[in-house]
């Protein structure tokens, strides 16, 4: 009986040793789960890397202030291509004249084009027309891109001066009013450009054989309405000033 028990505990102890390392290799699997999962992003990555197409991922945009756009200009930092965008320079202005050619300035009367040059004022590089009027000896800058706004214009075409040749040759219309403020409707028609409103201050102030004498403000005001007149019409005309005057005064007696 002996030798029965102890022959038992043996097959025991064996069956027990023989389940331990079943046990551990158990352990051992589950454990090297999260491992095996790692190396296989690690070749999966490293499988990409060596050609493997991948799904391009679009990038996040980039909301940019003006003000840091302009600052960033400033500084001369790379800008990204929402940067670039918000600070591109605006597209040149078109010329419209050209060196040589003749134009009229409101306030200045008949001028010519002597020059188109370019000058950075306050950091902004500005373009402008270099303009010389000879009857005043006054040479005038304007920048391009405020020549329609500040009213430069070309000489006026033939139809043009037909019309202020018609309003010549119409009835003089003076107002009652005190000189005072019809001397400045007068500068104000003068000073505007416009060959037609010029002729109507010329019409108004002429004074023919056996009618008033202007005064001395009146004189000064005709003059210098029939002058600005004058230079207009002997370039359409293509004639020279003092026989320009001489063709308008020759209108202006005849009615």
């Amino acid at each position: 009986m002996a030798s029965k028990s102890v022959a038992k505990a043996k097959k025991v102890k064996k069956t027990k040793a023989a389940a331990r390392p079943k046990a551990t290799a158990r352990i051992h699997a589950v454990k090297s789960k999260p491992v095996a999962r790692a190396k296989a992003r690690v070749q999966v990555k490293g499988t990409a890397a060596r050609g493997k197409p991948q799904t391009p991922q679009r990038p996040t945009p980039v909301k940019v202030r003006e003000s840091d756009a302009r600052h960033a200009a400033h500084r001369g930092v790379v800008k990204p291509a929402a940067l670039v965008a918000k600070v591109a320079r605006p597209e040149p202005v078109k010329l419209i004249f050209t060196e040589g050619d003749y134009v009229v300035y409101p306030t200045h009367g008949v001028g010519r084009v002597t020059g188109i040059g370019s000058a950075e004022i306050a950091g902004h590089k500005l373009q402008f027309y270099t303009i010389l009027f000879e009857a005043e000896k006054m040479t005038l800058r304007v920048p391009v891109e405020k020549a329609k706004i500040s009213g430069l214009r070309k000489i006026s075409g033939r139809d043009k001066m037909s019309t202020a040749l018609t309003t010549l040759k119409g009835r003089a219309r003076t107002k009652r009013t005190m000189w005072s403020r019809r001397a400045q409707e007068y500068e104000a028609k003068i000073n505007s450009g416009d060959p037609v409103a010029i002729a109507e201050v010329v019409r108004d102030l002429h004074r023919n054989v056996g009618q008033p004498d202007q005064s001395y403000s009146e004189r000064q005001m005709y003059e210098a309405a029939i002058d600005r007149l004058a230079n207009e019409f002997a370039l359409v005309e293509k004639v020279d000033k003092t026989m320009a005057t001489e063709r308008l005064e020759a209108i202006l007696r005849a009615t």
